[in-house]
């Protein structure tokens, strides 16, 4: 039993939902995104509420069921709110700026890192050491974070690097003067 599957999906204003031709359809004031789904899963509407249901008992169905929910519930929060993740970068003369297409990054290699916004994610730098990635899917806006974050990953000993906002990073102690 999926208990993720089982919890109905409630559906913003504004956003229209439509399932046909095993592809889901999600329209909203901020877009409109899609996604193919296994036909042994179906969905039914109840006012404003989706609830989804699966033909058999198998196990990649089982797993399908509560996927295929997650992804319909994180698609109408997208279009009706949108996501955004925060980066912060931390180091002596470390910083970011977008021009254009471009977030042009400075991460103390001898080179900047330019790297191309999507074109479905915004990308904005409020200081220049905090990097904002917004858009209305999920997965495309944590898919840009982690590649910016992965630039410079944090380090431990010093916490140089580009971390998200809400990451705690573990620090080590260094090389201590100890005599034996």
């Amino acid at each position: 039993m999926s208990r993720i599957g089982n919890k109905p999906i409630e559906v913003p204003k504004g956003v229209k939902v439509s399932f046909a031709n095993s592809l889901l359809t999600v329209e909203g004031p901020k877009g409109k995104l899609l996604q193919p789904y296994d036909p042994k899963i179906s969905f039914s509407t109840k006012e404003h509420l989706i609830v989804v249901a699966r033909s058999d008992e198998d196990k990649p169905t089982k797993a399908k069921h509560g996927l295929y929910r997650n992804l319909l519930n994180n698609m109408c929060i997208g279009v009706a709110e949108g996501f955004k993740k925060v980066l912060v970068i931390n180091g002596v003369g470390f910083r970011a700026e977008v021009k254009g297409n471009l977030l042009v990054l400075n991460l103390g290699f001898s080179n900047q890192i330019e790297y191309v916004i999507p074109k479905d994610v915004q990308i904005s730098v409020e200081t220049n050491t905090k990097v904002t990635v917004a858009g209305v899917s999920k997965e495309k806006v944590g898919l840009v974070a982690s590649e910016i974050r992965g630039l410079r990953a944090p380090e431990p000993y010093k916490g140089k690097g580009i971390r998200y906002e809400d990451e705690t990073i573990r620090r080590k102690v260094g090389k201590s003067g100890v005599k034996k």
